[in-house]
C-alpha cells in the first residue's frame, strides 16, 4: 500500500512547530548528517556512500508535493485537519498549509554533494533552508521524511560498496578478470525486506556500487523512473535462468541426472543456468551426478552453476583447514587428545588413522575427503580450467558455483581468503540477502538531519545541539561549508553566507525545481573512481 499526504509525512509532534518556533525567526537552515561508524555492519568503515537524494525530490517534494498543489485549497488541507485534529485532541489550525498552497510551491533549497560520493562520518552531503520568510517550519517540517527516505538507500550503497571492494581486492589478488566482479554480488534479498518499497530503495543501493547482479526487480523500475536508467540502453541489472527447490522437487521421482538433462537440452541449452543442488544429497550430486553430466556440461554454449544452499557456506565451498599433520594417531593415543591439539592450533579438521574428522557444537563428526575439499576444489577435479596470470586456479567457464544463504562481510572475506590460500582464484558468485541490507538502522552509521542556523530579527544565529548526556549528539553550527583537504571532504562550519555559497555543496533543488539531475551511470562512474583496491 502507498500512502501520498505529503503534509501529514512526518512526526505528530510536528505539527506544533510552525506555532512553536521564535516569533522572529524566519528562516531555518539543516543539514543531513551521518555521525558515527561506531555501529556500523562494515568493519573499520570510515565513509557513507551518499545515494538517494534525487529519489526523494522527485517522489516526495515533487510527485506528492503536486497532489497538494493541483487540487483545490479546501481539498489540499482537509484530510490534513481531520487527521492531526483527532490524533491531537483539539482543532488544528491549517492556516500555515493554506498559505503554502496559495504560494503555489515548496520554497525550499537543498544543497548536496554528488551522487555516488564516498562521504566521511561528520561531513554533511545535504543541507536545507527555505528560501520565502513565513515558512521557517518547512526546513525541519520534512526532517522526518527526509532521513526516513534517504538513510536506507546511503545504507545499502555503503554495504554493497563493501562488499564490491573487497570483491575487486581478491580479484585483484588472484588474477580473476576484472569484467566478473560486478556478477560476483547478487542481491537476493527482495522477500526478507520491509515491503515491496523498502525492496526497490535498498535493491537500487546495491546496483548504485556498480555490482549488476539481482533478482530484485523493482531495483531495476526504481533506476529507470528515479535515476535516467534505460536497460534497452544500458546494463542496469541482470540475473539468469536459475532454479528453486519446489522446482528440483516436482522431479523426485525421474531424479537429478533426469532434471539437469532436461534442463540443459530442452529449456537452457545456452548461457548461464543455476541449479539449486542441496535439495536432497548436495555431495552426492557433485561427486556422483556431475561426473556423469561432464560431457553434456563441457559441451554445452554457457555456464553450469552450481547452488548450494544450506549448510555453512565458508565450508562448503572451500572445504575445512585441515592440520597438516598426517596422521594424529601417531602422535596421540586417544582421537580426543588429537582433537584438541587441533582445535587450540587453529584448524577444523584431522585425521585419525586414516580418516578425517572435523567438530560441530562440541560433537565429534566424520568427514569425507570431498567435504574436507569444498565444492570449489570438487569443481576443479572434475572439470579442470586455467592457470591466471598471477598463478591461481580459475575454473573452466562451463562450470561455477553461487552461494546466497547466510552470507554477509565477514564470510565474504573468509570465502574469498581460503580460496586464495589454496591457491584457486576467486571465481565464485555469493547472494548478499536481507541479513546484509536490513539487519540495519538509522544508528548503522548515524544519520540524522540537524538544524544548525536561523534568521532571527533579521540576523544569522548559529544554533547547535551539545547534549551533556551524549557527547557523539553534538552537531555542527552555524552555516556549513564542505571541501577537499588533502583528497578528503572536510566539514567547515559557522561560516560567512559568502563562504558557504563557496563549498563543494551544490543546489539542486529550489523552489520546486529539481535543478541538478544525476544518473545510475553517473554515480557508479563516480563511484568507481574512489574505489581503490
Amino acid at each position: 500500500m502507498t500512502i501520498t499526504a505529503a503534509s501529514m509525512q512526518k512526526d505528530v509532534y510536528k505539527e506544533f512547530h510552525s506555532r512553536a518556533y521564535h516569533p522572529d525567526v524566519t528562516e531555518v537552515y539543516a543539514n543531513f548528517t551521518s555521525r558515527s561508524g561506531k555501529l556500523s555492519n562494515v568493519d573499520n568503515n570510515d565513509k557513507v556512500a551518499f545515494v538517494g537524494l534525487q529519489y526523494f525530490i522527485k517522489s516526495y517534494l515533487q510527485d506528492e508535493w503536486a497532489e497538494f498543489f493541483n487540487v483545490d485549497k479546501a481539498s489540499a488541507v482537509a484530510n490534513h485537519k481531520r487527521i492531526l485534529s483527532a490524533m491531537l485532541g483539539y482543532p488544528v489550525n491549517v492556516k500555515y498549509l493554506e498559505d503554502l498552497h496559495d504560494l503555489g510551491y515548496l520554497p525550499l533549497k537543498i544543497k548536496a554533494l554528488p551522487e555516488g560520493t564516498l562521504v566521511p562520518y561528520l561531513v554533511p552531503p545535504i543541507t536545507v533552508v527555505n528560501t520565502k520568510e513565513g515558512f521557517q517550519w518547512l526546513t525541519n517540517m520534512i526532517e522526518t521524511v527526509l532521513s526516513c527516505e534517504n538513510w536506507p538507500i546511503q545504507t545499502s550503497a555503503t554495504t554493497s560498496v563493501a562488499y564490491l571492494k573487497v570483491f575487486k581486492e581478491f580479484a585483484e589478488k588472484t588474477g580473476l578478470p576484472m569484467d566478473f566482479v560486478p556478477f560476483q554480488g547478487h542481491d537476493f534479498s527482495f522477500r526478507g525486506m520491509f515491503g515491496k518499497q523498502a525492496a526497490a530503495m535498498s535493491g537500487f543501493g546495491h546496483l548504485a556500487s556498480g555490482l549488476v547482479g539481482t533478482d530484485t526487480i523493482p531495483a531495476v523500475l526504481f533506476a529507470e523512473k528515479y535515476y535516467g536508467a534505460n536497460v534497452d540502453t544500458e546494463l542496469v541489472g541482470c540475473s539468469v535462468d536459475a532454479t528453486e527447490h519446489s522446482v528440483t522437487c516436482s522431479w523426485i521421482m525421474e531424479g537429478e541426472i533426469e532434471f539437469f538433462k532436461y534442463l540443459m537440452r530442452e529449456q537452457s541449452p545456452k548461457g548461464i543456468l543455476s541449479v539449486v543442488s542441496d535439495t536432497w544429497d548436495f555431495w552426492t550430486l557433485v561427486t556422483e551426478y556431475l561426473p556423469q553430466l561432464k560431457q553434456e556440461i563441457m559441451a554445452r554454449e554457457g555456464t553450469l552453476v552450481i547452488r548450494p544452499d544450506s549448510g555453512d557456506p565458508v565450508k562448503i565451498l572451500t572445504g575445512y583447514k585441515v592440520s597438516p599433520v598426517s596422521d594424529y594417531a601417531e602422535l596421540f593415543n586417544t582421537q580426543n587428545e588429537a582433537e584438541k591439539d587441533a582445535i587450540i592450533n587453529g584448524y577444523e579438521a584431522y585425521r585419525w588413522n586414516g580418516e578425517y574428522f572435523g567438530f560441530e557444537e562440541e560433537q565429534t563428526i566424520s568427514l569425507m575427503d570431498f567435504e574436507v575439499k569444498g565444492l570449489i576444489e570438487c569443481l576443479w577435479d572434475i572439470f579442470g580450467g586455467t592457470t591466471t596470470d598471477k598463478g591461481f586456479k580459475l575454473l573452466d567457464e562451463h562450470i561455477g558455483a553461487i552461494y546466497g544463504d547466510a552470507i554477509t562481510l565477514p564470510r565474504q572475506r573468509q570465502i574469498l581468503q581460503r580460496l586464495m590460500d589454496k591457491g584457486f582464484a576467486s571465481k565464485v558468485v555469493l547472494g548478499i540477502g536481507s541479513y546484509s541490507y536490513q539487519y540495519v538502522t538509522r544508528d548503522t552509521h548515524g544519520s540524522a538531519v540537524k538544524a544548525t542556523s536561523v534568521v532571527k530579527n533579521g540576523e544569522r544565529v548559529a544554533i547547535f545541539k551539545d547534549p551533556k548526556t551524549d557527547a557523539k549528539k553534538k552537531s555542527a553550527k552555524g552555516l556549513l561549508k564542505i571541501e577537499r583537504v588533502n583528497g578528503e571532504f572536510v566539514l567547515f562550519d559557522d561560516v560567512t553566507e559568502l563562504e558557504e555559497s563557496q563549498g563543494l555543496l551544490e543546489v539542486v533543488f529550489e523552489n520546486g525545481q529539481l535543478v541538478k539531475e544525476t544518473t545510475l551511470a553517473q554515480i557508479r562512474e563516480m563511484i568507481n573512481s574512489q574505489i581503490s583496491c
